[in-house]
């Protein structure tokens, strides 16, 4: 017996441990282990059996089809009807009604029964006819399906979607008529396509329509031989339309997730305790922030105190290398005799954010966000028209016979490239704006269960929209960035950076130097964009061992183009940042 124990225990414990390596995100609680809170739409808690229930009322109108459908005019089948009754949904898409209709129904009949009234009327051929009436109160209990729901999945609480509802009911009712001699008791079978509006997030009160068919046995008309020597047709029937109101009593929605008892959700490396009763759901979005080729913007220190240069916004409106020369007018003099620039002092330009900086200045701004590169050229016409509109000359990054047409790190600066042609920046794949989301969706791995979304998206949600940013930034996505910034709490966030296999030092240990150099700007890279959201007062909260910087094993990207322009080499030069967040 001892053994046995033992075993089952020991067999408990393997069991506990896969279950918290298969679960990446595992949930404990004070006294249990639940599954994790979830946002799939398809997935609900269903209510305790007093949630979820709804009164109705409406009045309509219908058309009573019997055995005599064809004898006299249509309007004198029309008569009303009124219908109470109350329901529960058991899920959103499936649920229950019991409804009370009291009316009557109006026509024609060859043979005078119960329901005929009046004195015999004669069609134009000579046929003999009755006006009828049938007096009835119908009790009936149906299945109701949301269509909208079905399809479409559950909106959630407070919802602004699925406004607009169609709902069908199938059902089988108790039909009593009244107001005649004999004691007539009978099935009816109910059908019936609504259509409801609500006003409210809440979804307490909607507007309904209601196109609806009530099928009754075939003597409903008192008809079941008729004059002729034919049987009676298989259906009567009642169709028409409704219209009414519908009031939903609280508790009127479903949760996604089981609320527990002050729950602690694992998020590596540290802990974050949510409180059980809110039922959070989890969720993440990824971006992808560009780089120009030897930029990681680590050492982007300024050269004079009061020209700060953030390398962010150098990516998102800054303008060629950020720098200008010192003196003007010893670069008006030389433009004058033609003699070089090179030798001239520069110094930088101070960055600015993306909603400050218009489009109308007619300056190409950010790297890659937009269809224009980034490089200016140093011509005299292009030198001088943008010295009278902003007051200075722009300056390239001079070192040796080298000339940087972008910003680069100081100690990438001296580096070879294999052409002159790729020290400057000739196109643009818009990769860092909106309009290029779907070029880096096709080529980088995509994340399943995260929203992608673009660096001038989020660099809008999180800095400020305006400016340029309105060509860049998408403002639908920019609002769903925000609402989870305001609705929900980062719990952590990944950057992993990357460089491509391009370089050209063919020194001693060439391969492992140029292999070092391009670990380092991956590095770097994801340590700016990690530097520049911690600085966030949007991740002010996030505490500092929950922001990653993943250090790849190989960050290095093999890349066959020899160009450092060309898209599959700007597209590695990046870094990826994936947030993960609780909406709570």
């Amino acid at each position: 017996m001892r053994k046995l124990t033992i075993c089952m225990l020991l067999l408990l414990l393997c069991g506990g441990i896969h279950a918290q390596t298969a679960e990446a995100d595992t949930i404990i609680g004070e006294e249990q282990v639940l599954p994790q809170p979830t946002d799939d739409q398809y997935r609900i808690v269903t209510n305790r059996f007093w949630d979820n229930w709804f009164v109705l009322g409406s009045v309509g109108y219908h058309a009573f089809f019997g055995d005599y459908g064809t004898v006299g005019d249509f309007g004198g089948k029309l008569s009303p009807d009124f219908n109470i009754g109350a329901g529960k949904w058991f899920t959103p898409g499936v649920g229950v009604k019991l409804q009370f209709g009291l009316g009557n129904s109006k026509g024609y009949s060859k043979e005078e029964n119960w329901f005929t009234q009046g004195d015999q009327l004669f069609a134009d051929d000579g046929t003999a006819y009755w006006k009828t009436k049938y007096k009835w109160w119908d009790l009936n209990a149906n299945v109701m399906l949301n269509l909208s729901r079905l399809f479409k999945g559950y909106e959630g609480l407070r919802s602004d979607k699925l406004m607009n509802q169609f709902i069908l009911s199938l059902g089988i009712g108790a039909l009593h008529h009244y107001g005649i001699e004999a004691q007539r008791n009978e099935w009816s079978g109910h059908v019936e396509l609504q259509y409801s509006r609500f006003f409210t997030k809440e979804k307490a009160l909607s507007l309904d329509v209601k196109l609806y068919t009530t099928l009754y046995q075939t003597n409903f008309d008192g008809v079941t031989l008729k004059a002729n020597g034919e049987k009676s047709k298989w259906w009567d029937l009642n169709a028409g339309v409704r219209l009414g109101l519908t009031y939903y009593f609280k508790r009127r929605g479903w949760e996604r997730c089981l609320p527990a008892p002050a729950p602690v959700y694992i998020v590596n490396p540290a802990p974050v305790v949510v409180a059980g009763n809110d039922c959070p759901e989890y969720g993440s979005f990824v971006f992808y922030v560009f780089f120009p080729n030897n930029y990681s913007g680590r050492d982007d220190a300024p050269t004079v105190a009061d020209a700060p240069v953030n390398a962010i916004d150098y990516l998102a409106s800054g303008i060629f290398t950020q720098k200008k020369f010192k003196d003007g007018e010893a670069v008006a003099a030389r433009l004058a005799s033609g003699a070089s620039l090179s030798h001239l002092a520069t110094e930088d330009v101070p960055t600015r954010k993306a909603y400050e900086c218009t489009a109308a200045d007619g300056v190409n701004r950010g790297y890659e966000m937009s269809d224009s590169p980034l490089s200016l050229d140093m011509d005299v016409a292009s030198l001088k028209d943008f010295n009278g509109k902003f007051g200075y000359y722009y300056a390239p990054i001079y070192d040796g016979n080298k000339t940087w047409y972008y910003r680069v790190d100081g100690e990438t600066a001296a580096q070879t490239l294999l052409s002159e042609e790729n020290y400057k920046e000739t196109s643009s794949y818009a990769l860092n704006a909106h309009k290029g989301l779907a070029l880096v969706k096709e080529h980088m791995q995509a994340e399943p269960e995260a929203d992608t979304y673009s660096f001038a998206d989020v660099y809008a949600a999180i800095e400020g929209e305006g400016g340029v940013l309105g060509d860049c930034a998408d403002k639908e996505t920019v609002e769903a960035i925000r609402r989870i910034l305001a609705n929900g709490r980062i719990l952590y966030v990944q950057a992993e950076g990357l460089a491509t296999s391009q370089d050209n030092y063919t020194g001693e240990d060439a391969e492992k130097v140029g292999l070092e150099r391009n670990r380092t700007l991956a590095y770097n890279r994801a340590y700016t964009v990690i530097k520049w959201l911690k600085g966030n007062e949007n991740f002010s909260q996030v505490v500092g061992n929950n922001f990653s910087l993943n250090a790849l094993t190989d960050p290095i990207v093999h890349v066959t183009d020899k160009s450092t322009r060309g898209l599959d080499a700007k597209l590695n030069r990046c870094v990826k940042v994936k947030i993960h967040y609780v909406i709570e």
